[in-house]
């Protein structure tokens, strides 16, 4: 037996330290988390655990392939890679000179975080091509604007510190499924006499777990921390003098902040009175309160202003100033990296075209000029995109020439003219960050690729070759490439090089201590900011503000994630599909009662967009007018083909330009 040292790739704030297994015939037999490394310790979730069956999947894309029946059908014959590259190379060279080279769109996002197959080579290859540019800002955009409106910056406090604080509060966050080390720290608080509470829209795992759970309705985080700043200030529990030492705009705020006293805001988010104050008096009076900030009330259409107001409640208290007290909702501020060498913006040498992640559908049905080839990485859109249905209207057009570069058999492969078949993190090297604790890694690769699979990396250097571009950056090898994103003096300030990383394998960063102790050395003002110019010059009120959901039918649809899949991820692992058993759809007993629904009835979501039907779970744990549906099951799992992404719209956030899946309008009937 032997024991390779990797670390986990997917769209997860824990990055976990990995250790994994090979047998006599090299094969991976077991993954583990590396207990050496101080955030992972050993402990992992039951998703990557289950990474030999997803390796060795008899769905696993072995060979380069490219369509033979309709589009849609998954009907595919085994190629070479170098038909592969020849045919993307003259059908791109083809659309290119009738049409522009923006004619080509990629689409991608997180599938794997590792630095150097997640946004180098590509971003190198498409800038010099001189294709249309994505704004990838479908999952976390508008929460860190948010934040960074406030702070200036995506620090928070250490995660480690967080053992020290007194009252922890996982608002908008479901830890125990998508952060499990911060739920394992703030455990270790409570046995230290610290209070756990969960704010969010159903009562979950975390809920479930904590020592207190306020449920509210969706959208309504911004009035809630309004009224809880209302509260701490009309009954002097502010820490006035740290406020007038540290933030600005302050004195207008308290305004804004008094137009929501408890009787108002008790109808927008519906706690009771008594609990508001109950709540407010929680932080007000636990000097080590931590707000861990999390990923969901950014995702409805009011959710980056509604992330800058509760990121300013340690301010008002005064958090800040204490061992564990404060806030964190992404540290990825700990981790800059010299982007200009790595994704060579400098390629580009004509001024391109913009288009949102978010809007895939309306992009591939409506833009014009129409983008004539869909270049998918690192993304599931037919799942994972919202507006599902005007996606897959989309990938049906059989003018659009689509390459899925892909692991699995995934929804999108299927509509794919062309399939890659894809490393996974084991079958090659690359560099972690991550945006939660503060731990830079190091990856080599643990097997050799599955069948014919390549990385990310390899495949768009042999397209650049295709294309006979000369630079030298299209030669760059994985190691050269960390050495380049490394090449800052932040690193080298703090003794980091990819020499000692490749040796140690993980570096923990130095922390900032108390970050906003003193104020902000990363906003313009020096201060927490209250009140922004740069919100004020587009054309929005410097002061933050509630905007309440304007829903168009009775109920709101949330569809958070699954314990068992990371966004489509996993969803075809079989023993994890099997725990997870089927979607079904969480309605409040008087919502079903009053359209005649019992548990286990087969029922119809719907809207304007789409419909959708699978089996309705009574239960009291979401708020009348709320339904929740767990996870993104792959659309063969949902009772009629279509998944729960078929009735979220493509609007976008209030700022940042991010997606608002968690403000869809339904309607249910039994089906």
């Amino acid at each position: 037996m032997e024991i390779c040292y990797s670390v986990c790739p997917h769209d997860c704030p824990d990055t976990c330290s990995l250790t994994a297994e090979k047998g006599e015939d090299g094969k991976i037999t077991k993954v583990s988390g590396n207990r050496d490394h101080p955030v992972t310790k050993g402990v992992i979730c039951e998703k990557v655990r289950a990474y030999p069956e997803r390796i060795y999947s008899p769905s696993r894309l072995l060979y380069p392939m490219k369509r033979v029946g309709e589009k849609g059908a998954g009907e595919f014959e085994r190629i070479t890679w170098e038909d592969a590259i020849e045919i993307i190379t003259a059908r791109w060279k083809e659309l290119i000179s009738k049409f522009g080279s923006e004619s080509i769109l990629p689409y991608s996002y997180g599938g794997t975080e590792g630095i150097i197959n997640k946004s180098v080579m590509d971003r190198r290859f498409f800038h010099k091509l001189g294709a249309t540019l994505l704004d990838r800002t479908i999952c976390s955009a508008a929460g860190s604007l948010g934040y960074q409106l406030a702070y200036g910056s995506s620090i928070g406090i250490n995660p480690l510190d967080s053992v020290n604080s007194k009252l922890v509060a996982f608002w908008g966050i479901n830890a125990l499924d998508t952060n499990m080390h911060q739920a394992i720290l703030a455990d270790n608080a409570r046995k230290n006499g610290a209070k756990i509470i969960a704010i969010d829209v159903h009562k979950n795992k975390t809920a479930n777990w904590a020592d207190d759970f306020y449920m509210i309705m969706p959208g309504s985080d911004g009035a809630l921390a309004l009224c809880l700043a209302n509260i701490i200030i009309q009954n002097g529990l502010a820490d006035e003098e740290f406020l007038t030492k540290s933030a600005l705009g302050f004195k207008e705020f308290k305004t804004k902040a008094l137009e929501y006293p408890p009787e108002r805001a008790a109808g927008l988010t519906g706690l009771t009175e008594n609990r508001l104050k109950e709540l407010a008096y929680s932080f007000a009076e636990t000097k080590h309160s931590f707000i861990r900030i999390g990923n969901g009330l950014q995702h409805h259409n009011n959710g980056g202003v509604n992330t800058w107001l509760i990121s300013l409640l340690p301010a008002i208290t005064g958090a800040w100033k204490y061992k564990g007290g404060g806030a964190l909702r992404s540290s990825s501020g700990y981790f800059p990296l010299n982007d200009d060498a790595l994704k060579r913006p400098d390629l580009l040498k004509k001024t391109v075209r913009t288009v949102n992640m978010v809007q895939l559908g309306k992009i591939l049905c409506q833009l014009n000029p129409p983008v004539r080839s869909l270049y998918v990485y690192n993304s599931n859109p037919a799942v994972v995109a919202p507006n599902q249905n005007l996606v897959m209207k989309g990938l049906a057009r059989e003018d659009l020439f689509t390459v899925v570069h892909e692991q699995m058999m995934t929804e999108t492969a299927r509509w794919a003219d062309i399939i890659l078949p894809a490393t996974t993190s084991f079958e090659h090297k690359d560099l972690y960050a991550s945006y939660w604790h503060l731990s830079l890694q190091w990856a080599d690769a643990v097997i050799s690729p599955i069948g014919e699979a390549k990385s990310n990396a390899d495949v768009f250097k042999m397209l650049a070759k295709a294309f006979e571009f000369k630079e030298p950056c299209f030669n760059d090898g994985e190691e050269e490439i960390a050495i380049q994103a490394l090449d800052l003096p932040y690193w080298r300030n703090q003794g980091i090089t990819f020499e000692r990383l490749k040796k140690e394998r993980f570096i923990m960063l130095k922390d900032y201590g108390l970050p906003y102790a003193n104020g902000s050395r990363f906003t313009a003002s020096g201060r927490i900011e209250f009140k922004s110019e740069k919100f004020s010059k587009c054309g929005l009120d410097e002061i933050p503000d509630y905007s309440p959901p304007a829903p168009s039918l009775p109920l709101t649809l949330v569809a958070p994630p699954n314990h068992f899949f990371l966004n489509s991820t996993f969803a075809n692992v079989a023993s994890l599909k099997k725990k997870a058993i089927e979607p079904l759809l969480e309605i409040n007993p008087i919502d079903a009662q009053s359209r005649g629904i019992k548990d286990g009835d087969a029922v119809k979501i719907e809207n304007k967009l789409g419909a959708v039907v699978l089996k309705a779970k009574v239960v009291n744990s979401v708020l009348p007018g709320v339904v929740v549906s767990q996870g993104l099951w792959w659309r063969e799992d949902y009772k009629n083909g279509f998944g729960i992404n078929s009735l979220t719209q493509d609007d976008l956030s209030d700022i940042g330009g991010g997606a608002t899946f968690f403000s869809t309008s339904v309607e249910i009937a039994r089906a």
